[in-house]
């Protein structure tokens, strides 16, 4: 890192805010630190709401049952009216209501789901946008992927004028602009989701509805210091993995818009501090007694998510304490934060699920992502003419990089491994780097790194990871696993998911490895057609696929398969712009 100087007159914002911030991350590091983590409480609306989900769950019953749905609703009228109802209805000895009884009940003092956002057509949506995918040349193809395309008219939302005058009564959260929902359950904007819907609308030439996205993410980072994991009250308590650096970034490289990344640059910064201090800044000193900072997930919350608390207390049950059941919720919570909810990479027994411990995995994509963010603040700082910001931030870059290949790297597998620490329960973390705390478990984040320039430029690395990936049994007829672990949690085998076919594919095809760019393009054919097919038989797009066989959409979790859906349609369409179909070719699965 930089050693910073305090700013004169003359110099710049940027440079002295990231000053600032870094000062700001020295001196939490040298002062007395509370034993407590840190909690972001929840609001009475949704602590009421899952009273709600629990008395629906008892009174319903597990068939068709999705807890979300409960704390999505929106009050018709004031809080304590709607307490005082709910505590009138009759109740038997189990604490059920009746069924009419509570229908009724919801039906008179809630609105629906998804009523506080109205559906809104993209200003800037064409049916056939000019320059559209000139590289599908299959009339068949181009005809589903105008389909594809017509689907963001279809996801578009804004929130509600009742939202904005009463944000009391939802848990939705107001947010500036319109927004591409990802569909079904997920009623409201998510984080990571938005880079890959964001890759598929510049595809759809729709760069207002780009920025608009960015615009809202922006604004949770006025609001709270970082972005939420989705716009919803009860996400307050933690983020997702940060992609709005590489958003801004894709937006800037396709428009050129000098305003739109000095707006953007700012709230980059803050979220930057959010990941690089406090709980998820973990510091790792190597064989030669160098330091490393690196990050984890780390959810400042240790109760049930009210979005699954029912699922959650179930699965807490048999814990023996309320330490070991807040630490679990923590875990929880941590592995939502990670967009991988859930998977075996954070369990230290595969087949036990409350041996989640994610807050003690160092995360190979994790810090891979922070390094994207001080590449993409370096590039966007000299664009606008913050010559120290932009140094200060490849420096950090450089660091980041020493750091990944010291502590993630391993040389015999040909892959980065993700690292276990030995305690993440502690708030702060510093440990000295072993050998056998890397994870040998194979995961499709373990290739992660290629994605970044500063990897798929190594000819010589990239030659080795080439040939680690192709041997781990990633790589299956309809795409590449997340796992090679059959768990039934959604991010294990056999589910394959858009983000990951579109990272590593990216790496491997801007290697220039002739190698590596064949085995891309392989990848992209059987992830096309996975996606076609499922879609000509069901109808829809889906959230993930399974990759053991073609033209089938994935399973597992803790609900139900959701269509729509926002990122698969932004991968395929940024793949069908960058790699074509050729006349010849057949969509069909072999």
């Amino acid at each position: 890192m930089a050693v910073f100087h305090p700013p004169n007159a003359n110099q710049p914002t940027l440079p002295f805010l990231f000053f600032l911030l870094s000062t700001m991350t020295v001196v939490n590091s040298l002062s007395p630190q509370p034993a407590e983590c840190p909690l972001i409480p929840t609001t009475p609306l949704v602590t009421f709401l899952e009273r709600v989900q629990e008395t629906a769950l008892k009174s319903f019953g597990q068939n068709n049952f999705d807890p979300k749905l409960y704390v999505d609703l929106s009050l018709k009228t004031n809080l304590s009216t709607t307490v005082d109802a709910f505590h009138k209805l009759k109740r038997n000895a189990t604490g059920s209501v009746q069924v009419q009884d509570l229908k009724d009940f919801i039906k008179n003092y809630f609105q629906a789901a998804g009523d506080d956002l109205v559906h809104v057509e993209p200003a800037d949506f064409e049916p056939e946008p000019a320059e559209f995918l000139p590289k599908v040349k299959n009339p068949v193809v181009r005809a589903w992927a105008s389909e594809v395309h017509s689907l963001w008219k279809f996801l578009s939302r804004r929130v509600s004028g009742s939202v904005l005058d009463r944000p009391e009564l939802h848990t939705l959260l107001p947010l500036p602009g319109s927004v591409i929902i990802p569909g079904s359950r997920f009623r409201e904007v998510y984080y990571w989701d938005s880079y890959w819907v964001i890759r598929g609308l510049l595809a759809s030439k729709m760069y207002e509805s780009a920025k608009g996205m960015v615009n809202n993410l922006i604004s949770l980072i006025d609001k709270y210091g970082y972005v939420l994991n989705g716009a919803r009250a009860y996400y307050t308590n933690r983020s997702q993995p940060p992609l709005l650096s590489a958003m801004v970034h894709v937006i800037y490289s396709q428009t050129n818009d000098l305003n739109f990344v000095r707006k953007a640059l700012p709230a980059l910064l803050k979220e930057y501090h959010f990941w690089n201090s406090g709980t998820h800044k973990v510091i790792i000193q190597d064989n030669q007694g160098t330091n490393h900072t690196l990050s984890r997930y780390f959810a400042m919350w240790n109760k049930p998510r009210p979005e699954s608390s029912t699922a959650d207390r179930t699965h807490a049950s048999n814990l023996t304490n309320n330490f070991e059941k807040q630490q679990f919720y923590r875990e929880l919570a941590s592995a939502a934060e990670s967009g991988w909810d859930f998977s075996t990479r954070w369990m230290r027994n595969t087949s036990e699920f409350t041996s989640l411990a994610t807050t003690s995995v160092l995360p190979v994509d994790l810090n891979i992502f922070i390094l994207r963010m001080e590449l993409d603040i370096a590039s966007l700082a000299k664009v606008v003419g913050d010559k120290r910001t932009a140094e200060s931030f490849l420096e950090a870059s450089q660091a980041r990089k020493h750091a990944i290949n010291s502590v993630f790297w391993n040389e015999e597998e040909g892959q980065w491994l993700d690292y276990w620490i030995s305690d993440g329960n502690n708030c702060e973390h510093f440990e000295v780097w072993q050998a056998a705390n890397q994870n040998h478990n194979v995961f499709a984040s373990n290739f992660v790194p290629i994605w970044i320039e500063l990897f798929n430029s190594d000819a010589k690395l990239m030659e080795k990871v080439r040939k680690s990936f192709q041997n781990s049994g990633l790589l299956c007829a309809a795409g590449i696993a997340t796992s090679l672990n059959k768990s039934g949690q959604q991010w294990d085998f056999p589910n394959g998911w858009a983000p990951l076919q579109h990272m590593i594919v990216e790496g491997l095809a801007k290697s220039g490895s002739s190698e590596a760019k064949s085995v891309a393009e392989d990848i992209v054919v059987r992830w096309i057609r996975t996606n076609y097919v499922a879609y000509k038989e069901t109808g829809a797009m889906h959230e993930k696929y399974d990759v053991e066989k073609c033209g089938d959409y994935g399973g597992g979790g803790e609900y139900v398969p959701q269509t729509g859906f926002g990122w698969s349609n932004g991968v395929v369409l940024a793949f069908l712009e960058e790699f074509g179909w050729p006349e010849d070719v057949k969509i069909d699965c072999p």
